[in-house]
């Protein structure tokens, strides 16, 4: 992290206490310092006030590694334990020169601390001293900074072999549009510091070790050059010069080892400290009291130690029941943690809606596909939430693969204004359908097939017209015996919403979506693209080609297809409606094919007769291309009647077929049809792809 992110309030009211100018000239003063110790003598007080500040930056560097976010925070540690060291070393040397001249004085020759912890921590006695000071030692040395070491060592290795993996996910991030440049540069800047810093790390773990054979290199000479220098110039016996210079020697490495015992725990912190985010009592006391069940099963062995014969069983039964009582109070305390956050969560839903539902722009936000049921209607629709959302996400994925493209979602509401057994379908705003079902029973499609043997109501069926009855849930198990299918008031709704969104897919295509398919192609029909787009056609052009074959309910999953046959004609057409019908030319095995059913292909015929009609009835300008149908009123509707009863006639032997026309008629014969057969494909004789087997249904001459 760079100097700007790492400023704290701390050191912003520092920066205001010193200007900018003299903090550095205050730092360089205060190393120069430093090395001034090592060469004049320095009094018995400054000596105090020194060790009493190498003990408190050791106390404030580790509660700085122990409150901080992550190592990165404190990325200036190798360059504090550095100074800290230097310092430490500093007053070592200082504290050599007084204890060596004064130290037959007595055992205040060196200072108020130095003699304060010997007399504290060796109890009078140097062996204690000695003792004391070589358990420290062996801790920082062989524990403490070897640990520290080695896992620095392995971090800077790892974090190095991971930089390039982690510079790739960077560029691709980038790329991908999840982050912008500033995020980018960002992340770069702390890969970069992560990797420094753990190298730094790495070496800054010697400065400790080192320091540590120091000490044990100044205490050894202190102690026999004390003896000599006492024994030799001063005359003091063997004896009193030993335990003078020992333990002035000793509390001198005591009071420098402790400082180095406290930095060399808080770069252990720092180091294993690793990916954990959060200061160190949420990083380790947050996953120690995470377990509940470990925490008590804790508290059965210490209770089983208390009642050991031989045990002291007052320490076992404390900390069993402290044991006891914190895996209680966890998981209390953490369903008390979830329940608040679930409130918020909700308070900020709630004040979403309700400044949604106060807001006035909101209401331009109009759905592209709405069903709104009745009060009523919605116990049977709406009774399970997670079953209609299912339903309606299969309904997407088979329109994603039928036809190409992902519908929108479909919101689902209740309207109160609505009659209370009534749906209603909105597409774009705009009412599509509105059905009024019976709650409770069920829909038996008839067609022209017999009735069940039950009483029941009659009716149309919503999403095709077809006769059909209304049954009671009692007469179910009758009306499945005589081989009918009941259907449900939400399997009536969403068949009916399925048609409504196959008569409206050109209307459900949006530019957003058209874009989203365009941008999914492989990168050599991107090329294509950019060859015919907008140099041939214009963007809303293709939309215009797509709308039109979707219109038709020709599916535009091959879409590469369509971008080669627009191609094609796009230099010689410029008219969609021309360009569309090249385009369904070029797809004619995939409209056969999904108009064919086991493999053939059944047609019916308009007859010579309307054939000539057609072809007469078409006006073409000066190029020869055709501009309007000039068709006589009556006549329409007399093509319209014999079309509707040879149409009626060939659904009662075909479920499946289309109708065949000339090419040039074949837009205004289907203009004619989707009146009254919205769902009949109209073909031209170039549709019928080479090679399929075509079987004719009917004619209608």
């Amino acid at each position: 992290m760079s100097t700007a992110e790492n400023v704290t309030p701390a050191t912003s009211r520092y920066a205001r206490l010193v200007p900018g100018g003299l903090r550095d000239v205050a730092f360089a003063m205060g190393v120069i310092s430093m090395l001034g110790v090592l060469i004049l003598p320095i009094p018995t007080f400054l000596i105090d006030v020194g060790l009493a500040f190498s003990v408190a930056i050791a106390v404030l560097i580790l509660m700085v590694a122990l409150w901080i976010e992550k190592p990165l925070e404190f990325s200036s540690f190798p360059t504090v334990l550095l100074i800290a060291t230097m310092l430490r070393l500093a007053l070592s040397i200082a504290t050599t020169r007084l204890i060596l001249a004064d130290g037959h004085e007595g055992i205040d020759a060196a200072g108020q601390v130095i003699a304060g912890f010997s007399n504290f921590l060796m109890s009078g006695d140097f062996v204690i001293g000695i003792v004391v000071f070589l358990i420290l030692v062996v801790v920082n040395f062989l524990v403490i900074t070897k640990g520290a070491t080695r896992i620095a060592e392995v971090g800077a290795r790892f974090t190095l072999d991971a930089i390039p993996g982690k510079q790739m996910a960077i560029d691709a991030d980038l790329s991908a549009g999840l982050i912008n440049d500033t995020e980018a540069q960002r992340r770069r800047r702390e890969l970069e510091e992560e990797s420094a810093f753990f190298g730094s790390m790495d070496g800054a773990s010697k400065f400790v070790r080192g320091e540590a054979i120091a000490s044990l290199i100044v205490i050894a000479v202190n102690i026999f050059g004390g003896i000599v220098i006492a024994t030799t110039r001063y005359g003091m016996e063997l004896g009193p010069a030993s335990d003078v210079f020992t333990r002035l020697s000793v509390g001198d490495g005591l009071i420098s080892q402790i400082p180095a015992l406290i930095i060399s725990l808080a770069a252990g912190l720092l180091v294993s400290k690793g990916g954990t985010r959060g200061s160190a009592e949420k990083a380790v006391l947050g996953q120690l009291g995470a377990y509940p069940r470990a925490l008590l099963m804790a508290s059965g062995m210490m209770a089983i130690f208390a009642i050991m014969p031989g045990l002291p069983p007052i320490p076992f039964i404390t900390l069993s029941g402290i044991l006891a009582f914190v895996a209680y109070t966890i998981p209390r305390a953490k369903r008390a943690a979830e329940a608040e956050v679930q409130r918020k969560a909700q308070r900020a839903v709630e004040e979403t809606a309700r400044s949604q539902k106060d807001s006035v722009r909101d209401e331009l936000n109009v759905p592209e596909l709405e069903l709104v049921v009745g009060k009523q209607l919605a116990r049977t629709v709406l009774r399970s939430p997670t079953e209609l959302t299912h339903r309606l996400a299969k309904i997407r994925r088979k329109f994603a693969r039928e036809y190409g493209f992902v519908i929108p979602e479909v919101k689902v509401s209740e309207d109160l204004t609505l009659g209370a057994k009534d749906y209603m379908v909105r597409v774009h705003g705009t009412v599509a359908a509105t059905q009024s079902l019976r709650v409770g029973d069920y829909l038996v499609v008839l067609g022209d097939g017999p009735k069940p043997r039950v009483p029941g109501d009659p009716a149309r069926d919503p999403a095709f017209g077809m006769d059909a009855l209304w049954v009671n849930e009692a007469f179910l198990p009758d009306v499945t015996r005589e081989g009918f299918v009941p259907i449900d008031n939400t399997s009536v709704v969403l068949t009916h919403l399925v048609e409504i969104v196959r008569n409206n897919l050109a209307q459900l295509l949006s530019y957003k979506d058209m874009r989203a398919l365009l941008d999914r192609l492989d990168p050599e029909y991107k090329r294509l693209l950019e060859e015919i787009v907008p140099s041939q056609i214009s963007n809303s052009g293709l939309q215009a080609v797509l709308k039109l074959l979707l219109a038709e309910r020709v599916s535009i999953r091959n879409l590469h297809l369509i971008l080669e046959a627009v191609a094609e004609v796009s230099p010689h057409a410029r008219r969609a409606e021309a360009v569309a019908e090249h385009v369904r030319i070029r797809l004619a095995a995939q409209i056969c094919g999904d108009l064919s059913e086991d493999g053939v292909l059944k047609v019916v015929r308009l007859g010579n007769r309307w054939d000539l009609a057609f072809h007469q009835s078409l006006k073409r300008d000066a190029k020869g291309e055709v501009v309007e149908l000039a068709m006589d009123p009556r006549l329409v509707e007399e093509f319209a009647e014999a079309a509707s009863k040879t149409i009626k006639q060939a659904m009662a032997e075909a479920p499946r077929f289309a109708v065949v026309t000339a090419p040039d008629a074949r837009p205004y014969v289907r203009m004619i049809i989707e009146r009254m057969f919205p769902s009949i494909a109209v073909l031209s004789h170039l549709e019928i792809a080479r090679g399929a087997t075509v079987k004719p249904v009917g004619a209608m001459s």
